[in-house]
């Protein structure tokens, strides 16, 4: 039997696994040396400052914290915000489509994503493939982050879902582990092809 005909429910991850995400996405359009872009994305605007806001942080209060730190790039750290659906250059390859398929097979379908409050209804406004699930926890609205136990604890209140009968797709693998112990079955994302096969192959 496949996967697929023992599960109840699908909770997916959504930053790189069914949409990518990447700061330089945004920065390579505006910093033109490579060596400079290098160096800031991995010191001014980092994924490390960005999870603030998936943590419930406003991005007025960390924009201005980073100002205060590189005041001479000002320019390019306000146009962050702003800016910030340039940091998502599109879905992976082969999701949004696998999506629709589980859709029409009448898969109850959730998210659980480290997402900022703010960045979430801009991004959602624009990826209407959310409009196949029927719940999506998200991070910055509720002030916990994956891999916390108590994240996958509230997804399964609210979703109401059998957890030994739902599967939760993420890209991190300490995500994964958590998602274990809370008693779902878990696999880690590695791209459409292999999700497939996990689904659908008897034999995997």
């Amino acid at each position: 039997m496949a996967l697929i005909d023992r599960l109840g429910a699908i909770v997916f991850d959504v930053g790189n696994v069914l949409y990518s995400w990447d700061i330089r996405a945004l920065y390579a359009k505006l910093i033109p040396d490579p060596d400079r872009l290098d160096w800031f994305v991995a010191n001014v605007v980092t994924p490390e400052w960005h999870f603030q806001h998936d943590a419930g942080r406003d991005a007025a209060d960390t924009t201005a914290e980073l100002i205060a730190r590189y005041p001479d790039e000002r320019a390019l750290i306000e146009a962050y915000v702003p800016r910030w659906l340039e940091t998502i250059p599109g879905p992976v390859a082969g999701m949004i489509e696998l999506v629709d398929e589980l859709a029409a097979r009448e898969m109850p379908l959730f998210a659980i994503t480290n997402f900022s409050h703010e960045f979430w209804p801009r991004f959602q406004a624009v990826a209407p493939v959310f409009r196949h699930f029927r719940d999506v926890l998200v991070s910055g609205e509720e002030r916990l982050v994956k891999p916390d136990p108590a994240i996958y604890a509230l997804a399964i209140r609210r979703f109401a879902i059998d957890p030994a009968r739902t599967l939760f797709v993420d890209d991190r693998e300490d995500n994964i582990e958590a998602a274990r112990e809370a008693g779902l079955i878990a696999l880690r994302f590695v791209d459409e092809p292999t999700l497939r096969a996990q689904l659908f192959d008897p034999a995997s």
